[in-house]
């Protein structure tokens, strides 16, 4: 059961911070509206990802989304630094929502472990 409430804490966790980004994407000037739009649709993108994880058997799938997932939490991070290197962002914005990614970075980091015990080779 604890594996099951697992994923449910990454999906309640990604969604807020989908959430409390939107509210970051308001700064972006619309002059970067590329940039807002990726940012956005790589955060959705994520929440997807793990949705589709959660419904696949195969374990070797699973594992290639897994690591997508991690690769795009990459990716957030990385348009989080940008937006504070524009000053579209204060530090402060930037650090909570890196933190937050590190955090769902650490629970995928779990979830693949968790899946690797349950289902030994």
């Amino acid at each position: 059961m604890q594996y099951h409430s697992e994923k449910f804490l990454i999906i309640k966790n990604i969604k807020k911070f989908i959430l409390d980004i939107e509210k970051i994407l308001v700064n972006f000037p619309s002059k970067d509206y590329f940039n807002k739009d990726m940012f956005y649709k790589e955060a959705l993108n994520v929440l997807e990802l793990v949705y589709n994880a959660n419904e696949i058997n195969d374990l070797k799938e699973k594992k290639n989304i897994q690591i997508q997932i991690l690769s795009k939490l990459n990716m957030l991070d990385f348009y989080l630094e940008r937006a504070y290197k524009k000053k579209y962002i204060s530090e402060k914005q930037c650090l909570s929502k890196s933190n937050d990614l590190a955090n769902i970075s650490k629970m995928i980091y779990g979830w693949i472990k968790n899946e690797r015990e349950c289902h030994p080779k």
